[in-house]
């Protein structure tokens, strides 16, 4: 197909964007726009990870979500008719959920399409801000586990390094994907600042720290007890 398009879709690719120099990119409403980070399909009904910004005032026609949709808010408040969402919240959108997203004052969030397939996945929207952290590391590293789903793979987590913490060198068993959201997070590879997405394919290890503390958005696959970043212990 002449549509088909690829983009960071070798997913046994260790992939690191800076997304904030990335330039925005039109999409097909002319007050939303776009930096996208994988994509794998025809132009708009792809599997996608993206940035996103609303302008203030912006609208998106109403569209519904095949395979379900991730988000994250980064700044701003992003509305649809449920609601609205204020930086900090996470969104799970199933299959066969329709809306007309907008934002008034405009936002930005982390989206990711057609990677929440299944019929019996929830709609759920958590406001971080709002909720509690869970110790892991004798206060060196906190979770916030904000969704997993028995009876499918991986698991959904903002992980918090304290200043000079971090967890052992692990193997990533089923992949992992972060999106730095504060400070700075470090491993043997480098130094991975705000706005930071790092995608590391199966069979890839690091040891990752931080030295002067960091908060992330985290994304497994597998087994969410096996060892990926945060295994509870």
């Amino acid at each position: 197909m002449a549509d088909l398009q690829v983009l960071n879709a070798d997913l046994s690719q260790r992939v690191v964007i800076e997304t904030d120099a990335m330039e925005w990119a039109p999409s097909p409403s002319p007050t939303v726009w776009r930096k996208r980070l994988y994509l794998d399909g025809t132009a708009e009904a792809g599997v996608v990870t993206s940035i996103v910004r609303y302008d203030a005032g912006s609208a998106f026609p109403e569209h519904g979500h095949p395979e379900g949709e991730e988000i994250f808010v980064l700044d701003g408040i992003f509305s649809d008719e449920t609601g609205d969402y204020p930086a900090g919240t996470h969104i799970l959108n199933p299959e066969g959920f329709r809306h007309a997203p907008f934002s008034r004052e405009g936002c930005t969030l982390f989206v990711k399409l057609r990677q929440y397939a299944g019929a019996d996945r929830p709609r759920q929207q958590r406001n971080t801000n709002a909720l509690e952290w869970r110790d892991r590391r004798n206060g060196e590293v906190a979770e916030m586990p904000l969704y997993a789903q028995e009876g499918y793979d991986g698991r959904t987590s903002l992980i918090r390094f304290a200043p000079g913490g971090g967890v052992p060198h692990h193997p990533h068993l089923f992949g992992e994907e972060v999106l730095v959201l504060e400070g700075e997070m470090q491993d043997e590879f480098g130094t991975y600042g705000t706005g930071t997405w790092i995608r590391s394919p199966v069979g890839s290890e690091h040891r990752p720290w931080s030295e002067g503390g960091c908060v992330f958005f985290l994304k497994t696959g597998g087994n969410p007890i096996d060892q990926g970043v945060m295994s509870p212990k």
